[in-house]
This record gives C-alpha cells, sequence and structure tokens, in this order.
C-alpha cells in the first residue's frame, strides 16, 4: 500500500484541476482563432473606396460592389 499524506494528495487534486482547465482554455482559444481566421479569409476591402466586402468566388481581380473597380486579393487587416 502507498502511503500518501493529505497535503499531497490535495496538491495532486489541485494539480490536475488547473492542468484541465488551462488545457480546455488553450483548446477553445485555438478553435476561436480559427473561427475568426474561417471569417476574415474571403473578405476583401477596395482600394478606391475603401469598402469591405466579401468575396467566395475564385477570380483573381474581384469587383468591388460599391463602385466597381477591380481589386487584387489582399487581406483585410484585423485588429
Amino acid at each position: 500500500m502507498i502511503r500518501v499524506s493529505l497535503t499531497v494528495l490535495i496538491f495532486i487534486y489541485l494539480f490536475l484541476f488547473l492542468a484541465a482547465i488551462f488545457g480546455q482554455w488553450l483548446w477553445n482559444d485555438l478553435r476561436r482563432k480559427r473561427r475568426e481566421n474561417r471569417a476574415v479569409r474571403h473578405r476583401l476591402r477596395c482600394t478606391i473606396c475603401s469598402c469591405e466586402f466579401q468575396d467566395d468566388t475564385g477570380e483573381l481581380l474581384p469587383r468591388c460592389p460599391r463602385c466597381g473597380s477591380l481589386n487584387e486579393r489582399f487581406r483585410a487587416s484585423t485588429l
């Protein structure tokens, strides 16, 4: 039989509990970042009128819905 003091048992319990919370926090943070990257992937900003628009087509030069100018595929910057 293994003898373990009460303080060591409490330490082990708290360590495992905090490790589980930290692991869950990391997992949720990674999922949130992945969701944000997916949402911003097809968002573009017009170089003429600064209109942000969504373009899911595969065109190399998508047209701005507001002014009709052709735009290159640069990622819209996020804060």
